[in-house]
Formats: C-alpha cells, sequence, structure tokens
C-alpha cells in the first residue's frame, strides 16, 4: 500500500503497541486478577513476567501518541512503509 500510494504524496507507516498501561490494559489487568484470585500488583506483576518486557514496565499511552505526532509531522516526511514497533523490548530484533 505504501508503495502504491507514496507517489501521491501519501505516507503510510504501521505502529505496533505491545501491552500498554491504558485504561483498556488496566481492566485486563484486573480481569486476570480476579480470574487468578489475587490482587491487581499481583496480577500485573504475573503479567509483565509472561511478557517479558526488558523495559520493566508496560508502554505508556502518551509515548505512543509522541510516536504517531512524529510519524505525521514533516519531520518524518521521508519515512513510509515501516511497521513501529513501540513495546518495550518484549519483541526480539534481529
Amino acid at each position: 500500500m505504501a508503495q502504491g500510494v507514496a507517489p501521491f504524496g501519501v505516507r503510510v507507516n504501521s505502529v505496533t503497541p505491545g501491552f500498554t498501561e491504558s485504561s483498556w490494559g488496566r481492566s485486563f489487568v484486573q480481569a486476570l486478577a480476579e480470574h487468578a484470585g489475587t490482587g491487581y500488583d499481583e496480577a500485573r506483576a504475573q503479567l509483565l513476567a509472561d511478557i517479558g518486557i526488558p523495559l520493566g514496565r508496560p508502554v505508556r499511552p502518551e509515548e505512543v501518541a509522541e510516536l504517531v505526532a512524529f510519524l505525521v509531522s514533516g519531520r518524518a516526511s521521508a519515512i513510509v512503509g515501516a511497521e513501529h514497533v513501540i513495546d518495550g523490548g518484549s519483541k526480539p530484533t534481529v
């Protein structure tokens, strides 16, 4: 898609966030806690351990927003057809 529309001045990129500490993320952790019969903090710690985020914390929604704001700005005018993973390092890079 990016190659097809770039000649018309349209830039296509993707942003792939990992586990994000959003209202949905907090609801998800709460559901895990209820299912496991544990507290929120225990469920959150277990989820982070299961995901294996080297950064040691979830992504913050404002971090995703800042990446998107950069990508739509003129400062990123040459970035086309790229996937941007923002996940604290949980997806291994090659």
